[in-house]
């Protein structure tokens, strides 16, 4: 049965020097060491230094943090906003040797020269527009942290997202990924790659929880290598939706 874990918490801070940055493709080598620092409640986190309220959500190797970054009025807007600037494609996909096309559509944006593989398929970053510079800009405020890429995903309740892990060899593995949802609200389901399939080693329940208009929702590591993530078809909403991951 799933399960949704969630408990209200306040971050301790990172050291400047020492903190990782945020999950971004990366243009060179670049090894970080996280650091956290606790403090008391009453001191404002310097990792978190946006005051939202946050929310933590764990599991046995689950590490993410939650929180509404954009309200209601503001989300409507940049969803419009991105409906104008943002140019989708259909993308492909390279299974066991095959090629499929992905149930969704999708752009690449970032700074000059990025390029993301995925699946076999090599995509350039375009430039950054204005909205997609404020989303970011409002991401980096709020966690500290700082991005050179988003790759975002237009969908509708017929398109879905399967079980995957954000393992690209351009991703630096000890840096948090975090995801803006735009729209409508979905599920999104984090299973243990130990309980996985009819041959699953041991009995860990899934994690879910919706992911809401104008959320934020930072996974930490060692949650990307630990855990899958899915955004399962949702055949009764209509509404499409717009997830960016930076």
């Amino acid at each position: 049965m799933e399960k949704f874990v969630v408990r209200r918490q306040r971050k301790g801070s990172c050291d400047n020097d020492a903190r990782s940055p945020q999950k971004k493709v990366k243009l060179e080598s670049d090894e970080r060491v996280m650091e956290e620092v606790e403090e008391d409640d009453h001191t404002t986190p310097a990792e978190f230094s946006h005051p939202i309220p946050w929310q933590k959500i764990e599991a046995e190797g689950l590490d993410c943090d939650y929180a509404l970054l954009f309200s209601k009025e503001e989300a409507d807007q940049l969803f419009r906003k991105l409906e104008q600037e943002v140019v989708y494609t259909t993308s492909k996909v390279q299974l066991f040797g095959k090629v499929y096309n992905i149930p969704r559509k999708q752009a690449t944006y970032g700074d000059a020269g990025l390029t993301y593989t995925y699946s076999g398929f090599k995509r350039s970053a375009c430039p950054w527009t204005p909205t997609l510079e404020y989303i970011r800009d409002a991401v980096t405020k709020t966690t500290g942290q700082t991005f050179n890429f988003v790759l975002i995903n237009y969908k509708d309740g017929q398109d879905h997202m399967g079980e995957h892990r954000d393992d690209e060899k351009e991703l630096d593995p000890l840096c948090p990924i975090a995801s803006v949802s735009l729209g409508a609200a979905r599920d999104f389901i984090f299973r243990h790659r130990d309980a996985r399939g009819k041959e699953s080693r041991r009995q860990i329940e899934p994690v879910k929880l919706e992911l809401a208009h104008g959320s934020l929702l930072l996974m930490n590591s060692p949650t990307n290598t630990l855990w899958y993530h899915s955004l399962p078809v949702r055949k009764k909403i209509s509404q499409p939706r717009i997830n960016l991951t930076f």
